[in-house]
């Protein structure tokens, strides 16, 4: 069922008169409805405006953009970043400016939409195993030495299979390979205060490693951002793509320095609300999920109605077009109330 609504979806919606709680969408750390957080926001729309259309390679630049993509640099731990309009826009930077002759591409099973062309000359598709993307690596490897394996894959797989383990990536010969990984869901939730799963993927020792992501999930702002070496970062700032586009607004830029104390406090709750879902809920192994992160998919159409018809609603639809199989999840957010889990854990284990 599509619904549609007026305002942003936060822990509640009103339809037909009645009050949903919602437990969807991706607003994990609830960012987007917090008052600190809004606060915060139009305080720096006051200072910067709404927006900015110009280049980041206009005459006049804005100095927040910098100071920002050094702070995000620190709390991912990696050389340098550059901070775009939108975490799709970051993923088709990097995919564009990887597709040259010196580089052959490939795609681990369930790879994001992002990092595709938006009009492939080739038609490359996602491996359905790891074991199939490894024999084609290696095999690749053995008679094209001159052309340097370059492959995607999302940290964030809901599948369960990457992250936090990453035991397929594990399988590959990541010494030869420059990985390119979507952390879009992982930012500002997983890792080391939030930075996401950079200085983990650095440990496993790739050939080079750079992460794109969505800044709209963790952070609650329209922007992306990619990370990686000085070297390939100036690589991509240097591109035409990059020099013709307008970047993310520099408001909501601010936010990520001047929200981070918040974005702390906010991860807390989110643990302690996850915490409170899996300690209540019986027969968690009905759902798929990755520990540390606040998605629990399931297939059971079922469930969805059941929660509907108790007034509860959570991600349920074709993804990524109606072709796909369908997609539901429960997510778990830190604006969520204590005797909201409760409540969603009663109706589950009433349907279980």
């Amino acid at each position: 069922m599509t619904i549609y609504t007026d305002g942003f979806p936060g822990r509640e919606l009103d339809l037909d008169h009645k009050k949903f709680l919602y437990f969807g969408g991706t607003s994990y750390l609830g960012l987007q409805t917090d008052e600190a957080f809004l606060e915060i926001f139009i305080s720096n729309i006051r200072k910067y405006g709404t927006n900015y259309g110009a280049s980041r390679k206009s005459n006049v630049r804005i100095s927040v953009f910098q100071e920002a993509e050094h702070y995000l640099s620190q709390l991912v731990g990696c050389e340098s970043s550059v901070t775009l309009s939108s975490g799709y826009l970051a993923g088709q930077l990097v995919r564009q400016t990887m597709d040259t002759k010196e580089h052959r591409l490939f795609y681990a099973p369930n790879t994001h939409s992002a990092l595709y062309s938006p009009t492939p000359s080739t038609k490359l598709k996602p491996y359905i195993t790891f074991t199939a993307l490894n024999i084609a690596v290696r095999a690749h490897l053995e008679t094209n030495k001159e052309t340097t394996p370059v492959v995607f894959l999302d940290a964030i797989d809901f599948s369960g299979a990457n992250y936090p383990d990453f035991e397929g990536l594990r399988t590959l010969p990541l010494e030869s390979i420059i990985l390119v990984v979507d952390d879009s869901h992982g930012i500002g939730i997983v890792g080391e205060n939030g930075g996401g799963v950079f200085r983990s993927l650095k440990e496993l020792n790739p050939k080079e490693l750079i992460v794109c992501c969505s800044l709209g999930k963790g952070f609650g702002i329209q922007a992306g951002s990619v990370f990686g070496t000085k070297k390939r970062i100036e690589q991509f700032t240097n591109t035409p793509f990059f020099g013709g586009a307008s970047p993310a607004a520099p408001a909501a830029v601010a936010c990520l320095m001047d929200g981070k104390t918040l974005f702390l406090e906010k991860r807390a709750i989110l643990i302690n609300n996850m915490d409170l879902f899996k300690s209540n809920v019986k027969n968690l192994d009905r759902f798929k999920f990755m520990e540390g992160h606040p998605a629990y998919s399931f297939t059971d159409e079922k469930l969805v109605n059941y929660l509907e018809r108790q007034n509860v609603l959570v991600t349920s639809f074709r993804y990524p077009d109606e072709d796909s199989h369908l997609m539901s999840r429960i997510v778990i957010s830190a604006h969520h109330k204590r005797e909201d889990i409760l409540l969603l854990c009663n109706i589950i284990n009433s349907y279980l």
